[in-house]
Formats: C-alpha cells, sequence, structure tokens
C-alpha cells in the first residue's frame, strides 16, 4: 500500500470493533475528519453479528483512506484484537500510530494536537484526558495527567487507550516484541496498559496531556469505562482481592524485562509480607492521590486475607 504524501503528519489509526454498527458512522466520520493530519483507518472486527463488517467492507469502498483487515476471526476482548493489529498492520510509512474504540467521537484536533506535544516534548507517546459523556447529557472530565510515578506503568494505563498516539519507533518495537512472544501476550487483559508498560520499562518518554480531545462515550456495552461510582468501584475491589489486577501487574513486569528487578520480586510471589511492602510504595504505584490510597488499603487487605481470598 502506498501512502500519498500531502506534507502533514501520517496516522494509522487502528481501530477494534465488535457489535459497534450503532455507534460506528459517528466515530469513523470524526476519525477520518480529523484537521491538519494524513489519517489511514485500519480496522479488525471480532466476528459481529450486526452486520459490523458488511458496514465497513462498504464504507472501504467509499473511501480508500479506510483499511479493512480480513475477517472471520473471534477474539472474545477488545485486548487481542488490537493485538491483531499491532501484529499484522505495516506501519513503516507512518510518522504515528494511534488506538482507536468504536463507539467514541473524537474531536477535530485531537491528533494534531497530539502531534504538536510530542514534538514540544520530545515524548515517544502521547495520551490524554477524556470528556466522558451520557445519552442523557451528562459529562463528566476524566482526570488521567497526573503526574507520572516510578512504578505506575505496573499498575495502570497511561489513560483511555483511545487516547494513544505513538511514534513508529516505539510501534514497531512493541510489533517486534508481540510477534517473538505472541502466546505469551495472550494473557494480558488489556493492550492499553501493556503498551504503556513496555515502553516506561524500555526508556521511550511517555506525555500525558491535559487536553481532552475527545468524547468517551459511556453506556451499557463498555468491556472498560469510566471508573467512577460504587458499582465501578465495587468491580475494582471484587478484582483487586481475587487477585487479578497484581496477577496482571506480574504478567506485565515478567514480559517487559523487570521479573528479576527487586522492587517485582519483593510482591509479585504473591505473599502476604509482599502485598504489604507493596502497600508501603502506594504512592509510586498509582498517579491520583485517591487511587494511591485506594492501592494502598488494597494492598493491606490483601495482606489479611491472601491473595485471592485465600
Amino acid at each position: 500500500m502506498t501512502i500519498s504524501f500531502t506534507g502533514m503528519p501520517s496516522v494509522a489509526v487502528c481501530l477494534a470493533a465488535f457489535n459497534g454498527i450503532k455507534w460506528l458512522p459517528e466515530q469513523v466520520s470524526s476519525i477520518l475528519a480529523q484537521k491538519d493530519v494524513d489519517v489511514t483507518l485500519f480496522v479488525s472486527v471480532d466476528r459481529s453479528s450486526d452486520n459490523t463488517e458488511e458496514w465497513f467492507d462498504k464504507a472501504a469502498l467509499d473511501d480508500p483512506r479506510i483499511v479493512v483487515l480480513s475477517h472471520g476471526e473471534k477474539f472474545g476482548g477488545a485486548a487481542p484484537n488490537f493485538f491483531r493489529l499491532l501484529r499484522d498492520v505495516d506501519f513503516s510509512e507512518f510518522e504515528y500510530v494511534s488506538f482507536a474504540d468504536q463507539d467514541d467521537i473524537w474531536l477535530p484536533e485531537k491528533l494534531i494536537t497530539a502531534h504538536k506535544k510530542l514534538l514540544a516534548t520530545g515524548a515517544d507517546a502521547y495520551s490524554s484526558n477524556v470528556l466522558a459523556f451520557w445519552v442523557s447529557g451528562r459529562t463528566m472530565l476524566i482526570e488521567k495527567s497526573q503526574p507520572q510515578q516510578r512504578w505506575d506503568f505496573l499498575f495502570e494505563a497511561a489513560g483511555p487507550g483511545c487516547t494513544y498516539v505513538m511514534t513508529r519507533a516505539l510501534t514497531c518495537a512493541i510489533q517486534n516484541f508481540l510477534r517473538s512472544r505472541w502466546n505469551d501476550v495472550q494473557d494480558v487483559g488489556l493492550h492499553d496498559w501493556f503498551s504503556y508498560a513496555y515502553a516506561r520499562a524500555n526508556g521511550y518518554k511517555w506525555f500525558i496531556d491535559d487536553y481532552p480531545g475527545m468524547l468517551y462515550r459511556q453506556h451499557e456495552e463498555n468491556q472498560f469505562g469510566v471508573n467512577s461510582g460504587w458499582r465501578a468501584y465495587l468491580h475494582r475491589a471484587r478484582k483487586v482481592l481475587n487477585g487479578w489486577g497484581l496477577n496482571q501487574s506480574a504478567l506485565i513486569a515478567q514480559l517487559v524485562g523487570l521479573a528479576n528487578d527487586p522492587f517485582v520480586k519483593s510482591w509479585s510471589g504473591g505473599s502476604r509480607i509482599g502485598f504489604f511492602r507493596l502497600g508501603l510504595h502506594a504512592g509510586q504505584c498509582r498517579r491520583r492521590m485517591r487511587d494511591k490510597m485506594l492501592f494502598g488499603l488494597s494492598c493491606m487487605a490483601l495482606c489479611m486475607v491472601g491473595k485471592g481470598g485465600q
């Protein structure tokens, strides 16, 4: 495939879709309408039942900027679908790579803002705050731009993955890793968390912006959405107490080459004393103050009940 040269920054946008027909027209239009950038939209569709595949096939015929990967696979979640995009798309002709969910709305200057901030800061990757919105008309600013901490990348993403914009060099490094460790990454539950961890663990610079460049749609079918309200906190508490979160942290640490780091070794074995030690480092493990406090309390709870409630 040949990308025409326009003099504008070229961005490969990777969109993972599944039964998204009700949102796709608005989202895809907002991506293709990005100002002052040259966008190519790469799409991978998890086998769907609402004609999502057919919608994209037609859209690709109408607009050459849309490239649809082969249909028919069942991924079962966003992470393996995005990993498929990262593995299979040729990024060699693009300056940047961005993730896109199927149900959001991008503001027109989302990508050019990222480009300018990456140039100004010398960073290798960008993410940002978002403005969550509901069908009721309610909106809420979701802040993710608190100062990065020494170990936050092992315990959280750099904000919603749909805000990520990464340089070609970083993306290709992640791509090469995925191709060499494909079976190992299948247990990773969040592609955006892994991408952030890989970057930080390997010396890439990441910038988190306070500019909310997109409308982050909230609805009952979100696989992951805004962590607000008592239901969200209950869901997160269950994941902490059943060990899922720290199991993911340990897996990601191992994949990005930190399994033998003294800090990681001190808690990754799952011992109660390990959880206690981790709780003492809560300030280095999350960015937002409230999350630091909840993280520390969760570690102390695990210290008392044992991993997975044992």
